[in-house]
């Protein structure tokens, strides 16, 4: 059982990247949609420090805020890809 958290926006093409990652590894995680007005998106700016999304946490590995829909990937693939 994984803590994985995605902050993500609804229609955002990068988000969808990331989901569809973490659906291809069959990780289960909590999504948080955040508003589509960025000075609205004070949890993740909490987060991650700062507004864009995708933002992805990973408490069980020290990921605290990871930013960049590339990087999300990259990480899923080297912490739970086979």
């Amino acid at each position: 059982m994984s803590n994985l958290e995605l902050y993500e926006l609804e229609g955002c093409p990068f988000c969808a990247k990331v989901t569809r990652k973490l659906d291809e590894l069959e990780l289960d995680y909590e999504s948080h949609y955040v508003p589509r007005a960025h000075a609205e998106r004070t949890e993740v700016e909490e987060v991650s420090g700062q507004t864009g999304v995708p933002v992805l946490v990973d408490p069980e590995h020290g990921v605290e805020g990871m930013a960049e829909s590339d990087d999300i990937v990259n990480y899923l693939e080297e912490t739970y890809g086979s």
